[in-house]
């Protein structure tokens, strides 16, 4: 019986979620499977991947053989650098001390470089939402000025109309007078 490692897609309509399984190479894709080592979800940034290690390293030790996707997971996650550490431990090249230190070490960069990524997309973040609320704030005080000048022309406007009210009340009261007076002399 061949093995493969591979992925098993779950997950809903155009937002896939993979189980990472070993399974027999002739059963479907989503069909039936061994044991299931883990999980992979390309939803995130970056990609969530969780694994049992020591799972994957009997099934490939045994000679189960990765799909293509499955080795670059197994290789971005170190699990088949320490599978070819563990290799020349076995014939005597390296120490297991000296092998599972190097291991850590591969592992730290590796951690520091996502790391890196993940606090330069937050910084990035974080500057895009910085000048979504600059460009918010110059719209809002280009609007607020429209309000103003809309409120300062219709404040002109009644005191217009006042003072044109105003002006019409008193002219009828002058000529009045003026005709009484003509009306008088007469």
């Amino acid at each position: 019986m061949a093995v493969k490692i591979r992925l098993a897609r779950h997950g809903k309509k155009g937002y896939p979620f993979y189980h990472i399984v070993a399974a027999d190479s002739r059963s479907p894709r989503d069909g039936r499977f061994i044991e299931k080592l883990g999980t992979y979800n390309p939803n995130t940034d970056p990609a969530t991947i969780e694994l049992q290690s020591d799972r994957v390293l009997y099934w490939l030790g045994v000679g189960a053989q990765p799909t293509d996707t499955c080795r670059s997971i197994l290789s971005c996650k170190g699990i088949l650098l320490k599978k070819h550490l563990l290799d020349g431990v076995k014939k005597g090249a390296l120490t297991e001390e000296a092998a599972l230190e190097k291991h850590e070490a591969w592992l730290a960069e590796k951690d520091a470089k996502i790391q890196n990524k993940k606090d330069q997309m937050e910084k990035l973040h974080q500057e895009k939402q910085k000048l979504r609320l600059e460009a918010e704030t110059k719209v809002k005080d280009a609007k607020a000025a429209l309000v103003a000048q809309k409120r300062i022309a219709a404040v002109q406007a009644e005191v217009a109309a006042t003072v044109a009210e105003s002006a019409e009340v008193a002219e009828p009261a002058e000529t009045n007078g003026a005709e009484n007076a003509e009306q008088s002399e007469a």
